[in-house]
């Protein structure tokens, strides 16, 4: 079984001393609520592939903070890895999809997450984004 690796973002912002998340509609499965991934283009390296897909499909552009984990599932024939990374909002950028994007406070993020892994994920990266409230 083949195995792909993409790169993912969680974004995050501070606004009024809450911290909210950014989400967006799956392609494959618009009923889907996840954090903006995927492929890891020829020449970039998993950081910026997750500022590129961030930027596409939310239209977002931000810091990157750190790595935040990564996460398994099966698509198909293939295994694919997913390498997310913590970026904290700068700006909007024009985005080339047309996905629903949201941004929620974390408790609503960790409800509407469409994959219970996502929504552990985010939680263990919860100390890293309450570090950067300024």
């Amino acid at each position: 079984m083949s195995r792909i690796i993409q790169a993912g973002a969680i974004a995050f912002k501070i606004v009024d001393d809450a911290v909210l998340i950014l989400i967006v509609r799956a392609k494959k499965t618009p009923t889907d609520w996840i954090f903006p991934k995927g492929h890891i283009e020829s020449g970039e390296t998993a950081e910026v592939a997750a500022g590129r897909e961030l930027e596409e499909e939310a239209g977002i552009s931000g810091e990157l903070v750190g790595p935040a984990g990564s996460l398994d599932f099966q698509s198909g024939d293939e295994m694919v890895t997913v390498e997310y990374f913590l970026i904290k909002f700068t700006h909007d950028v024009p985005r080339t999809e047309k996905r629903e994007i949201r941004w929620c406070a974390y408790q609503e993020a960790l409800t509407l997450l469409s994959h219970r892994d996502a929504a552990e994920l985010l939680k263990k990266a919860l100390p890293i984004i309450e570090s950067h409230r300024n």
